[in-house]
């Protein structure tokens, strides 16, 4: 594939501000995944709600890359990173506001959603701005760009380890993320920044959103009408207000379009990124809990970072794996069923050893999965723009935080609870919850109580004989939710081979040049 002319004379500066704006994005989502205990303990924080507060680190993520990339081509890049900057100051300061049980989790869970919010903003800008100075190689620098995000983690995990040793609570481990947060506003300061073809050759908002029309956008107003309900209704006492909201924002799209269909492989690609949410950021939010337990928390960290550093360096490979492969949606097709796998070896992993090889090869696999899919809309829906990748990535990351994170901590709950019941019903029925843990339309389940968990964990060898049984159950617990977890990279394989098929049935798979659409 051969490199497209220079046409923006800023544009490795540009990709580079761009890395490290979502490097700092990776570097706080590491910090909050390493406090998860510290919370658990401290403020008696069942699986559910953790996941719930960091399913709000994805939800405004949703409304900031939507925002930003409807926005990006009105305002200019540049206000945009501000707002971002200006959003993970405030964050910090919300969140280390968490004091009592009782004001915790208000705090924390606003804490995440206003870090996620300039994360989407970023994001808004980040994705259409590579894209456009790179028209012609979008997979390969899209990957690069994201390259940043395990990265951030990497360097997150191991700054959260290293400022833990030196005595430092969560407050202190967490406010670390705004040292990257410093260096992005600096590589971004008096840049001059292009406008994406769309824009360039004068299309309306309207034209950019015709290929969403009414199917798209059913998929993302579904998503927000989950997070409105859950986060409105309890406030009005309104039956429904959720789907209500959803219905009138999926209306107004109907009137901006004049009704437009839009594309059903648009929306084939937007129900995809649904599942890649779920999947890899779900499980991320979770696996240095997850391995953190079922080996010891330093391990945990390690088999992180490992993951983490595999698709660093893997990223900076799409082009030459894509070349070899033939195609983006070939590229899909091989991460999807290789994550299936290493999810599934990593549900029977009883030793450090197999951990890293079975979390090795879900590294590899799910290292594809988020910049591709923007390429590939970016390649295939030239007049949405900015719209129709910032549209799916908050798709990504709304996902992620209603059905992922919180899906994976239901799961935990669940698995755990009828483990313990199964084994020790009587010391389940001693250190069971005081609420129950609700998902979505499934039954709810009554979780073992967070505090008396970390409690039986921390006690190691030495925990009674029913801390030993907790732990067990636990552990147990664990090993099925990434078991049931490793049916979504399956699901997402068999969607990739009907595109693959679909693709080759027109003749195979290239760039459309914005001309070329209908």
């Amino acid at each position: 594939m051969e490199e497209s002319p220079v046409q923006v004379p800023n544009a490795k500066r540009l990709l580079w501000a761009g890395f490290m704006a979502i490097l700092a994005a990776g570097v706080g989502f590491a910090l909050r995944g390493g406090i998860f205990g510290a919370w658990a303990s401290e403020y008696h924080f069942t699986a559910t709600q953790l996941g719930a507060i960091g399913g709000a680190g994805f939800s405004g993520f949703c409304f900031g890359i939507i925002i930003g990339g409807v926005l990006v081509d009105k305002i200019g890049y540049g206000k945009l990173v501000a707002v971002a900057l200006l959003g993970h100051i405030i964050s910090a300061l919300v969140t280390f506001g968490a004091s009592t049980p009782e004001n915790a989790y208000g705090f924390l869970y606003w804490g995440m959603f206003i870090f996620a919010y300039a994360n989407g903003t970023l994001e808004g800008v980040a994705n259409p701005l590579v894209a456009t100075c790179f028209p012609q190689n979008r997979t390969h620098y899209l990957n690069i760009l994201h390259a940043s995000w395990p990265l951030g983690m990497v360097i997150g995990a191991a700054a959260s380890y290293v400022l833990a040793l030196a005595g430092l609570g969560w407050k202190g481990q967490l406010a670390f993320y705004l040292v990257p947060t410093v260096a992005y506003a600096v590589m971004f300061m008096g840049q001059d920044f292009p406008k994406s073809e769309a824009a360039q050759k004068g299309a309306s908002f309207a034209e950019m959103f015709k290929d969403v029309g009414i199917l798209g956008s059913l998929v993302a107003c579904y998503l927000l009408s989950i997070f409105l309900g859950g986060v409105l209704g309890p406030v009005f006492n309104i039956p429904n207000l959720g789907l209500w909201l959803g219905g009138i924002l999926l209306v107004t799209v109907g009137l901006i379009t004049r009704f437009s269909v839009g594309s059903i492989l648009l929306f084939v690609l937007f129900v995809t990124h649904a599942l890649v949410g779920a999947v890899e950021l779900g499980t991320d939010s979770w696996i240095e809990a997850i391995t953190g337990n079922l080996f010891t928390p330093t391990q945990g960290k390690i088999l992180f970072i490992w993951t983490s550093a595999i698709m660093f360096g893997l990223r900076f490979c799409a082009e030459f794996i894509e070349k070899k492969i033939g195609s983006p949606v070939g590229l899909l097709v091989a991460a999807a069923i290789t994550a299936f796998i290493g999810l599934r070896l990593a549900s029977g992993m009883e030793s450090f050893a197999i951990a890293l090889i079975a979390l090795g090869v879900y590294a590899l696999g799910k290292t594809f999965f988020w910049p591709t899919m923007l390429a590939v809309v970016g390649d295939r829906f030239p007049r949405s723009g900015a719209v129709a990748m910032s549209i799916m990535g908050g798709i990504g990351m709304l996902s992620a935080g209603l059905i992922g994170g919180p899906g994976l901590g239901y799961a935990k709950d669940r698995f755990t609870g009828e483990a313990l019941q199964k084994d020790a019903p009587a010391v389940y029925a001693a250190n069971k919850a005081s609420s129950e843990s609700k998902y979505l339309f499934l039954a709810p389940v009554t979780a073992v109580d967070g505090q008396k968990l970390e409690a039986a964990k921390a006690a190691g060898e030495k925990g009674t004989a029913d801390q030993k049984a907790i732990v067990a159950a636990n552990q147990a617990g664990d090993r099925a939710t990434l078991s049931t977890d490793s049916f979504i990279p399956l699901t997402m394989a068999l969607i990739y081979i009907l595109l693959l098929i679909y693709f080759k049935s027109i003749g195979g798979y290239r760039a459309l040049k914005i001309e070329e659409q209908v």
